[in-house]
């Protein structure tokens, strides 16, 4: 046995050397892009043992095993009809799905969707399926067809190739889940669409490249083309407009941060050093977040202006023409959906980012719920058990009466939480889901202190304000034990019934409901039966006598409420009541922040008006700084 274990081990010790030595001989993509061994290592320890874009190492096929791409680091793309058919073209029921090494990103795969050698490419984990369906819905709308979709785990190449849309394999190895900002997944996979910048403009393409946040409302290809001696055209986080029509923001004028989730680049000398230099950058240092490494390279040196006229002006040394997109067309969170200057100015916008905003991944796709810009599956739209609506009314006083200070910003919030809470409660016992009202605030919500509104802004008082701008979106959508906090709450964005996804058979299957005195005349429990669909209810039903009435009409796809005050009298079922009290105090979320404090931020109390001498005050110690108890 011993010399048989000996031939064994000397065997296996053949096939790692040849292997080790195979690997080695393999051309590398990144060697060109990254003149530096010690970055190429370093390139290669975040593609772990998957390959990276456009070089020869190991990519995975269907069943999970390692394939070899085609020779010198060329996929197999070219061998497969059903990678170049038009976009949304389905392949045939009953066809297979090429392996892996077919995705592998190259110039050919390039070549085949690229138009006037431009293309436009997002990038995403299985987390964001539906955000990059919305991105190229919106793009093919507009009929921009010229698209690429990096998929960074084989979960989500496998789901865009069933639906046709044009998809490559990053080799990225991230979860399939979603990952979180500020995460070391996030870091990953920001650096990740760095390499994409270096790979396309090494090919010599023109790209547009965003993130999945962000959606587009017309073409924004020829607004590109306006400024052809640009380097690099950057969106921004700038709140404060420098232009009121479709110009470049004034460089020296346009102060905030530029962001990385629109960017179009044109493949120069300048931009490939540039984008190269940007990778260097990252990869030395772990900790930097690509948006901050493109920014900070960039203004090592601004200025001067290029021309008198077009709004580009030089950045990086001197070596980069670069222009700001205007934030009233190309758009921020904030300029879109807090000020709506596009309104303003009487503009139809580009695009608009979900940036600005306090929900996470679920707070963006809930703002581009409520613009009806984010297009759900069939079945969102027609929810079993039906959906609730409340009509809202709030005094003249609470919008406009007075200053527009702390007090009076709650002033209007805490009345509409009230209506709100009333609604959860009959939406929770119908077991219908609730379509919220508008909500309206005073005063702006920040990451820091401030007076209610930016200064130099154009954000109106009081403004039709987010859902995430009050509520907690993660823990309104949060798995809860029900055991502890009862059942879930279904609910919808406010625009939800004027959204034209809604089938028709739901918006026109309404009941009216009307509140009435319990003793005045037609208002009675015992004669139920809607007259033109309307149906008489008295004031402050309790939880029974809700459930009771509303047997007959399960039918009804829509309950419309004339209001939610005194539309509910208080659960019968203590213990659902106690439930359902732990689950909604967990809804509510902060105003941030008051000026000069530590912390500064206020929470919402959704039962404020239960606790007597409430008032909007910052947690006084450490120990209450905590939701709502």
């Amino acid at each position: 046995m011993k010399p048989f274990r000996a031939f064994l081990l000397l065997s296996f010790l053949v096939v790692v050397v040849f292997m080790f030595s195979y690997h080695l001989r393999q051309p590398s993509y990144w060697e060109s892009v990254v003149h530096s061994q010690d970055a190429v290592a370093q390139v290669s320890s975040l593609s772990s043992s998957t390959h990276s874009i456009g070089n020869g190492d190991r990519t995975v096929d269907n069943s999970g095993q390692h394939s070899k791409p085609g020779e010198n680091g060329e996929s197999h793309f070219d061998q497969y009809p059903v990678l170049k058919q038009p976009i949304w073209s389905v392949p045939d029921p009953g066809s297979e799905m090429p392996p892996m090494d077919a995705f592998v990103l190259s110039k050919a795969m390039i070549e085949v969707r690229a138009e006037k050698n431009v293309i436009a490419v997002t990038f995403a984990n299985f987390a964001f399926l539906d955000f990059v369906l919305n991105w190229v819905k919106h793009l093919t709308e507009y009929e921009v067809s010229n698209i690429l979709v990096g998929a960074m785990d084989s979960k989500l190449l496998e789901a865009l190739f069933w639906k046709g849309v044009p998809v490559f394999d990053m080799g990225s190895n991230v979860s399939t889940i979603d990952v979180g900002w500020g995460s070391p997944k996030f870091h990953q996979m920001g650096r990740e669409k760095v390499k994409l910048v270096n790979t396309f403009l090494s090919f010599g393409y023109e790209l547009l490249i965003c993130d999945t946040d962000m959606i587009f409302f017309q073409n924004p290809l020829p607004y590109f083309e306006r400024y052809q001696s640009a380097d690099v055209l950057t969106s921004s986080d700038e709140v404060v407009n420098s232009v009121d029509d479709d110009r470049l923001e004034i460089w020296d004028r346009s102060g905030a941060a530029y962001n990385i989730g629109i960017l179009y680049w044109r493949s120069t000398g300048r931009t490939r050093s540039f984008a190269k230099e940007w990778l260097m950058l990252l990869l030395e240092n772990d900790e930097i977040w690509d948006q901050n490494g493109f920014d900070d390279l960039l203004r090592e040196k601004l200025g001067p202006s290029v021309d008198n006229t077009s709004g580009l002006f030089y950045a990086h040394h001197g070596e980069l023409k670069l222009g700001i997109l205007p934030v009233s067309l190309f758009c921020n969170g904030h300029t879109f959906f807090i000020q709506e200057l596009y309104k303003k100015l009487n503009l139809l916008p580009y695009a608009v980012h979900a940036t600005f905003q306090f929900g996470g991944t679920e707070g963006k796709r809930h703002r581009l719920r409520e613009a009806k810009h984010f297009y759900d599956p069939p079945e969102y739209y027609n929810t079993p058990g039906g959906y609730i609506i409340f009509n809202s009314s709030i005094p003249e006083a609470l919008l406009n009466g007075g200053l527009h200070t702390v007090e009076s910003h709650f002033n209007l919030v805490n009345y509409q939480l009230v209506q709100i809470r009333t609604a959860f409660s009959i939406a929770s016992i119908l077991n219908r889901t609730l379509i919220l009202p508008s909500l309206w605030c005073r005063f702006d919500r920040l990451w820091y202190g401030h007076n209610g509104k930016l200064d130099g802004t154009k954000t109106h008082q009081p403004f039709l304000c987010p859902l995430d701008h009050v509520f907690d979106i993660d823990q309104m959508l949060a798995e809860l034990d029900n055991l502890e906090f009862g059942p879930g709450i279904g609910f919808r964005e406010y625009s939800f019934i004027e959204n034209p996804l809604l089938p028709h058979e739901v918006k026109t299957s309404v009941l009216k409901v009307e509140l009435c005195n319990e003793h005045s005349n037609g208002c009675s429990r015992q004669a139920m039966s809607p007259s033109a669909g309307v149906l008489k209810l008295p004031k402050n039903s309790t939880e029974y006598q809700l459930i009771t009435t509303f047997d007959a009409y399960k039918d009804y796809k829509i309950l419309q409420f004339s209001t939610a005050e005194d539309a509910f009298g208080g659960f019968s079922d203590v213990v659902r009541e106690a439930k359902f009290k732990q689950r909604i105090k967990m809804y509510t979320g902060i105003w941030c922040c008051v000026l000069d404090k530590t912390p500064g931020h206020i929470y919402y109390d959704i039962y404020w008006d239960l606790k007597p001498n409430w008032r909007p005050l910052p947690p006084a110690t450490p120990e209450d700084d905590h939701k709502p108890q």
